[in-house]
């Protein structure tokens, strides 16, 4: 049975997408919510993300829609990792 993982990159972000990344060696279907941006040291994990086809979602972590839009990806996800 597979899980949906959902990875919120919010403090340690480079870190988050190369945890996502690495979870793309699983079956299990992974999102990323990317709160604010990712920043330079990050680009090559953004690849590997892309190339994978794991969605990333940019969010702005202070506005009203962004906060709605990372709730309905936590309720619907199986394992929510946050970072």
């Amino acid at each position: 049975m597979q899980k949906q993982i959902l990875i919120i990159a919010l403090d340690k972000r480079s870190e988050a997408l190369r945890m996502a990344a690495g979870l793309t060696l699983l079956d299990d279907p992974v999102k990323v919510a990317l709160c604010g941006e990712a920043g330079a040291d990050a680009e090559e994990h953004l690849d590997a993300l892309d190339f994978a086809d794991v969605p990333v979602q940019q969010l702005e972590p202070d506005s009203d829609e962004g906060m709605r839009a990372l709730a309905r990806e936590i309720t619907t996800a199986d394992a929510v990792y946050i970072v």
